[in-house]
């Protein structure tokens, strides 16, 4: 699914409106039906209601919403903002419509004193400024958010919360935006939404079809795209009657050191639940007997070392190899990261110590092979790409990375952050809090591992990869719950996320 600019969206209205065709003031009516149906889904009668509008389309929005509640008898009172002069023409005409209704239900605000008490047990719609934001809340629309902001109600933005962009978000535009309990937003999500920094405005968001013409919509050009499950499905390759362990590849983890051998245990374990055929293990001596008794399953390779990682096996046969889970950063192991970095015929996994080796020897991603994959969380990021001003210049220092080097990059955490050679960001929707454990990214790690020795490309591998991560967290999450999940827990419930990828 793509995502899309608020500038974009509003294209597809217009194209809509003409080719539908519909009326303006009924696609508003359409948009405003859907957040209606939602509410009495999630508020129960009686609810005291306070509709906050501004003076554009999200404040008709806002005036439709009041309209259809009152009608289904909730306590609903609106607070049209009289902060300018002007106001659009469908607002104008819902306007007239609510003073039709035989019961007053609006209020005009002009000052900020004029505006009532907000009640903790109240529900507050938000449909002040939406996504048609051109400069920062200021003046009396900020002193109305705020004072939204300090109350105890749940809070309803509608298509957007006042004052937050649809994109970028500096920290001079972030004076005075509404913080929603969930964001109500319209067929197709904003960029904005899955940035981590705006989660405290947003809250949850939920996606709402209101018809607008998808092949209009197919046509824009975004660089950013939302995973969703069919998306994923429709790569998962099928296995032949007589296909054998040869035909899923041999996958080489180059992984642990003293102290550090879980890291080596929970990659491998996620590379063959993943699919792999076959995995060799290169440890140091001191995890040799670790390795046996905990994955059976994997064959392993003693390093020269005792203790870490010393010296590179002959690669020569392996389709799929990861580097990096618990290997430290002794000056040895470096070398052998770089001789590998030298050596390999194929695209490498770089994970945990193997990234912090590489942001101390930046000169070496140069040399990269093509279609590599690194998988940093925000600090590993910083160290290899500098510290962002913000997430939207985050996604450009990732960006710029990807395409200069020609590697995907994994930014991990919630909706992690798929970046390709060519310029595109895909945006996962799975997983949870839960997964914020140690060893969830050895996890991920071996799970990539295992779909490239399948013979997936680096970028099927990225999306399924953390698509079907997240999926086993979130799994693991219904029956452990958040805060006992551990990143075996996920390596145990891989199995399960994949027969509910292939279940349709």
């Amino acid at each position: 699914m793509k995502i899309l600019t608020s500038a974009q969206i509003r294209q597809a209205d217009a194209y809509t409106i003409e080719h539908e065709p519909i009326l303006s003031i009924d696609l508003m009516e359409r948009a405003a039906e859907k957040c209606f149906k939602w509410i009495i889904k999630k508020i129960e009668k009686p609810g005291k209601i306070k509709v906050l509008c501004g003076l554009g389309n999200n404040g008709g929005d806002g005036l439709v919403i009041a309209r259809l509640l009152h009608k289904a008898g909730y306590s609903v009172e609106v607070l049209i903002l009289r902060h300018s002069d002007k106001c659009s023409e469908d607002f104008k005409t819902n306007e007239e419509r609510l003073k039709k209704l035989k019961k007053k239900i609006i209020s005009d605000i002009k000052e900020t004193t004029e505006l009532p008490e907000f009640s903790d047990d109240e529900v507050i719609i938000d449909a002040i400024l939406g996504s048609g934001l051109t400069k920062p809340a200021e003046g009396f629309l900020a002193e109305i958010i705020n004072k939204i902001n300090v109350c105890k109600g749940y809070v309803i933005s509608i298509d957007m919360p006042s004052g937050l962009f649809s994109e970028d978000n500096p920290a001079g535009k972030r004076k005075s935006i509404v913080n929603a309990d969930v964001t109500l937003t319209f067929q197709l999500p904003k960029l904005a939404f899955v940035l981590p920094e705006n989660y405290k405005y947003i809250g949850e968001w939920v996606l709402l079809d209101i018809g607008l013409d998808k092949g209009f919509l197919d046509s824009l050009d975004s660089p950013y795209y939302f995973v969703e499950e069919n998306d994923v499905r429709q790569f998962l390759k099928v296995r032949g009657k007589y296909v054998h362990k040869g035909n899923f590849g041999h996958a080489l983890l180059i992984a642990g050191s003293y102290g550090k051998m879980g890291a080596a245990i929970l990659g491998s374990k996620a590379c063959l639940r993943s699919g792999a055929g076959l995995i060799t293990v290169h440890i140091p001596k001191i995890g040799y007997q670790i390795m046996q008794r905990s994955v059976p399953e994997a064959m392993v390779s003693i390093d020269s070392d005792n203790e870490f990682i010393g010296s590179l096996p002959d690669i020569l046969k392996y389709n799929a190899i990861a580097i990096g889970p618990g290997i430290d950063k002794k000056e040895e192991t470096q070398n052998v990261l770089k001789l590998l970095i030298q050596n390999s015929s194929v695209p490498l996994i770089f994970d945990a110590d193997a990234l912090n080796i590489l942001s101390e020897n930046k000169t070496w991603l140069s040399f990269i092979p093509k279609q590599s994959i690194l998988t940093p969380h925000p600090k590993e990021f910083e160290r290899l790409a500098g510290k962002p001003d913000n997430d939207f210049h985050r996604l450009q220092l990732q960006m710029e990375l990807s395409v200069k080097h020609g590697i995907y990059i994994i930014y991990k955490g919630a909706y992690s952050t798929i970046s390709t050679p060519n310029g595109k960001f895909f945006f996962n929707p799975t997983g949870n809090p839960g997964m914020a454990t140690g060893g969830s990214g050895d996890v991920l790690t071996g799970i990539l591992l295992g779909l490239k020795a399948c013979g997936y490309s680096s970028m099927e591998t990225c999306i399924i990869g953390t698509f079907l991560h997240g999926l086993a967290g979130d799994i693991a999450k219904e029956k452990k719950g958040e805060e006992s999940l551990i990143a075996g827990d996920l390596v145990d419930n891989i199995s399960e996320a994949f027969v509910s990828l292939r279940t349709v």
